[in-house]
C-alpha cells in the first residue's frame, strides 16, 4: 500500500513538473500575463524617474502612428453622445465609479468636440430602467450640454440599459438632419446586456439604410451585439468598436470620435450630390439695456443679428430660429477644415542624419535644446522631427502641439510674409524697394 502511495506521489509531481513553463517563470498559463510590475526597472539610484520618462515619451510618440491621408469628410456632424446610466455603472473597477468616470470624460469630450468641429451639433441621452430619455436636446452650444452632464452627476443609476431604445430615440432625433450632414451614434456601454422591448436586428437595418454610423466604447467586455451594431452600421468595419483597458484608454476611444468618419460611395446617400449650402456670418451687437434673443427667449446683452431676418441670437455656431439660415463665423469655418487638410507627419531623423544639422542645437519653434545622442529615452530617434516643405527641426512637444492643436507647420508660416515680401520686391525692380 505504501508502495502504491509513494508511485502516485511521485506521477503527481511529475505531473506538476510537466505543467511547469519552460521560462522557469511559473506556470505555463502564466506565460501570456504581462505583469506591468515585472516590467519596471528601477535606475542605479533606485528611482523610478526613468521608467516615468520612458512611458511618457512612448505615449508621444504613439500620435506618429496616425495616418494623416487627406480623405472626403464631412465637416458639417450631427452626432448623439448615448450614456449608460444602469446599476453596472456602478462598479468601481474605474474610479471613483464608471458612472463617475464616464460623466467626466463625456464633459472633455463635448469640449473636445466642439474645438475640432465648431460647426456640428451633438446631442446626449441617457439609457436607464430600460428606458432612454433626452439630456440634452441637439445642438452647437456645448455649455448647455455641459451643465446638463453636471446636472446628471447628482442622478445614481439604476435598472438595465436598452440598446434598442437608445438607438431608436438617436434616430429620431437625427432624422430632421439635411443630406450634407453626417449622422452619428457614440454610445458609452458599461453593462453585459440590453433590456430592448422588441427586435434590435430591425433597428440595425434601419440605422444602415439612414446611413447612421455607430460607435460603441465597452467597459466591461466585449457583448456580440454591439459588435453587429458597430459593423452593419460602419461598412463592415469594426474597429468603430473598442473594449476599454484602462482608463486612458477609455479616454482614446472617446476621443477617437472627435475625428469626423470618411466619406466613401458607400456611405453616401443616393441624393448626397455636391451642392452649396447657404450660410450667414452675422455681425455682433453691444447694448446697454438687455433684450430678448430669438434662441433661447432670454434678457441677454448683446447678441448677433441675422443678416436674413436681423433677430438676434445669443451664441453662434447655430440654426437662425426664425428663417432656418445657418450662423457661424469666419474662424469656425477655418478650424474645421483641418479634417480636410490634416498636417502631414513629419519625419524623425535618426542620429546619422541629424548630424547634417548639427549646427541646429535648438527647437525652430519653442527654441528648447534638443535632446543628446547619449539619452536612452529616445529609443533609436534623435528627437528631432523635420517638416518636408520647410526643413525645420522641431522637438517632440512642438510635433504634438502642431499636429494635435496647432494643425499648421510654424515654419511653413513663418516663412510665407519673407515669401511674399521677396516677391513684392523682384516684382517692383531695383530701386523701388530702397
Amino acid at each position: 500500500m505504501s508502495d502504491s502511495d509513494g508511485s502516485y506521489v511521485n506521477a503527481a509531481s511529475s505531473g506538476s513538473e510537466e505543467l511547469r513553463s519552460t521560462t522557469g517563470g511559473g506556470y505555463i498559463w502564466e506565460d501570456s500575463i504581462q505583469r506591468s510590475w515585472d516590467v519596471v526597472q528601477e535606475d542605479a539610484g533606485g528611482s523610478l524617474a526613468g521608467v516615468v520618462a520612458e512611458l511618457v515619451q512612448a505615449g508621444k510618440r504613439r500620435r506618429l502612428l496616425q495616418d494623416t491621408t487627406p480623405l472626403q469628410r464631412g465637416i458639417i456632424r450631427h452626432l448623439i453622445l448615448a450614456i449608460d446610466c444602469s446599476n453596472a455603472m456602478t462598479e468601481r473597477d474605474l474610479r471613483p465609479t464608471r458612472y463617475q468616470l464616464s460623466l467626466n470624460y463625456a464633459i472633455q469630450f463635448v469640449v473636445e468636440y466642439f474645438e475640432q468641429n465648431p460647426i456640428s451639433q451633438l446631442g446626449i441621452i441617457g439609457m436607464r430602467d430600460g428606458l432612454s430619455y433626452l439630456v440634452s436636446q441637439l445642438g452647437g452650444n456645448p455649455s448647455e450640454h455641459i451643465v446638463a452632464l453636471q446636472a446628471l452627476k447628482k442622478n445614481d443609476p439604476s435598472g438595465d440599459p436598452s440598446l434598442q431604445n437608445a438607438l431608436e430615440m438617436s434616430r429620431g432625433a437625427l432624422y430632421h438632419v439635411p443630406s450634407h450632414g453626417t449622422k452619428e451614434v457614440v454610445i458609452i456601454f458599461g453593462s453585459l446586456l440590453s433590456c430592448d422591448p422588441g427586435d434590435i436586428h430591425k433597428t440595425i437595418d434601419t440605422l444602415a439604410q439612414e446611413k447612421i454610423h455607430v460607435r460603441i466604447v465597452g467597459l466591461a467586455a466585449e457583448v456580440e451585439i454591439c459588435r453587429e451594431i458597430c459593423k452593419r452600421t460602419n461598412n463592415g468595419d469594426v474597429s468603430t468598436y473598442g473594449v476599454i483597458l484602462n482608463e486612458q484608454h477609455f479616454k482614446q476611444l472617446l476621443s477617437a470620435s472627435c475625428v469626423p468618419p470618411a466619406s466613401t460611395k458607400k456611405t453616401r446617400t443616393n441624393h448626397s450630390t455636391s451642392e452649396l449650402m447657404r450660410m450667414g456670418f452675422p455681425s455682433r451687437i453691444v447694448e446697454s439695456s438687455p433684450s430678448f434673443c430669438a434662441c433661447h427667449s432670454r434678457l441677454v446683452k448683446g447678441g448677433y443679428i441675422c443678416p436674413r431676418c436681423h433677430v438676434k441670437v445669443c451664441a453662434l455656431p447655430t440654426e437662425c430660429p426664425s428663417c432656418g439660415l445657418t450662423l457661424i463665423l469666419s474662424t469656425h469655418l477655418a478650424r474645421s477644415y483641418h479634417h480636410l487638410m490634416p498636417l502631414v507627419n513629419w519625419k524623425e531623423l535618426d542620429f546619422e542624419s541629424a548630424r547634417k544639422y548639427s549646427q541646429i542645437m535648438t527647437c525652430f519653434s519653442c527654441l528648447q535644446p534638443f535632446p543628446p545622442s547619449s539619452n536612452h529615452l529616445l529609443s533609436g530617434g534623435s528627437g528631432r522631427f523635420q517638416c518636408h516643405k520647410c526643413h525645420n527641426l522641431f522637438c517632440i512637444d512642438c510635433d504634438l502641439f502642431a499636429h494635435e492643436i496647432l494643425h499648421n507647420c510654424p515654419g511653413c508660416e513663418s516663412s510665407k510674409p519673407e515669401k511674399r515680401n521677396r516677391t513684392l520686391n523682384v516684382s517692383a525692380g531695383p530701386g523701388i524697394g530702397e
